[in-house]
C-alpha cells in the first residue's frame, strides 16, 4: 500500500521542471521595483501640483513641460493643465493596481500560495484567480489605462494631429474587442467545465 509520500514523490526530471516555476521569482520582484518607481513618480508630480498651485514657479514649469505637447503652451495653472495633472496621477494609480494584479496573482497561480485565506486585508479577486480569470482582470485594466489616455488626449485635442486621435481611438477600439473576445473565451471554457463536470 503506497503512502502519500511515495505517491507525489517526483522523478528527478519532473522535480527540475517543477521547481522552475521559480525562476520566475526575480520577475515578480522587479514588478515591486517597477511599483517604486511609480510611487515616486507618482508623489514628484503631486508635490509639483500642490507646489504650482501655491505659486512655485519651478514647479509650475515642470508641470507645463509635463502637459505640454505642441501647440499653445498655456503659461499658467489652468482648470485644463490641472485636469491633465490629475488624470496623469490617475493613469499611474491604474498601472500601479494592474502591477498588482500581475506580482499578486502571477505568483499566486503560476509560483506558490501566498497562504493569505482568512487574511482580512486578502483581496476579494484573489480567492478565485486562475489564469484565466487573471486575464480577464489584465485586459479590464488595460481599458481603463487606455480610457484615461484617450481622455487625455480628448481633453487637449488641440495639440494633436488628427491621425494621432485615430489611432489612439482605433487602439483603443482594438483593446475593447480583445477584452471581449477574452471574456467571451472565458464564458465558453466556464460553461464546457460546468457541463463536463455535470457528467
Amino acid at each position: 500500500m503506497s503512502t502519500p509520500e511515495t505517491h507525489n514523490k517526483l522523478s528527478p526530471l519532473a522535480s527540475l521542471i517543477f521547481f522552475s516555476r521559480w525562476l520566475q521569482l526575480p520577475l515578480y520582484l522587479g514588478l515591486i521595483l517597477a511599483q517604486c518607481v511609480y510611487v515616486f513618480h507618482f508623489w514628484v508630480e503631486l508635490v509639483d501640483l500642490i507646489g504650482a498651485a501655491l505659486g512655485n514657479q519651478a514647479a509650475l514649469q515642470h508641470i507645463l513641460d509635463a502637459v505640454s505637447t505642441g501647440g499653445d503652451r498655456p503659461t499658467k495653472l489652468t482648470e485644463t493643465t490641472i485636469m491633465l495633472v490629475v488624470l496623469g496621477l490617475i493613469d499611474v494609480v491604474m498601472i500601479s493596481n494592474l502591477l498588482i494584479m500581475v506580482i499578486i496573482g502571477g505568483y499566486e497561480t503560476f509560483v506558490s500560495r501566498l497562504g493569505l485565506d482568512g487574511h482580512p486585508d486578502q483581496p476579494e479577486w484573489l480567492s478565485h484567480v486562475n489564469a484565466s480569470v487573471l486575464k480577464v482582470k489584465l485586459a479590464m485594466a488595460i481599458i481603463g489605462i487606455s480610457s484615461i489616455h484617450l481622455l487625455k488626449t480628448f481633453i487637449n485635442a488641440g495639440n494633436y494631429k488628427s491621425e494621432v486621435i485615430i489611432a489612439q481611438t482605433a487602439i483603443h477600439i482594438a483593446f475593447l474587442l480583445s477584452a471581449m473576445a477574452i471574456a467571451y473565451c472565458d464564458q465558453i471554457m466556464t460553461k464546457t467545465q460546468q457541463a463536463a463536470a455535470k457528467h
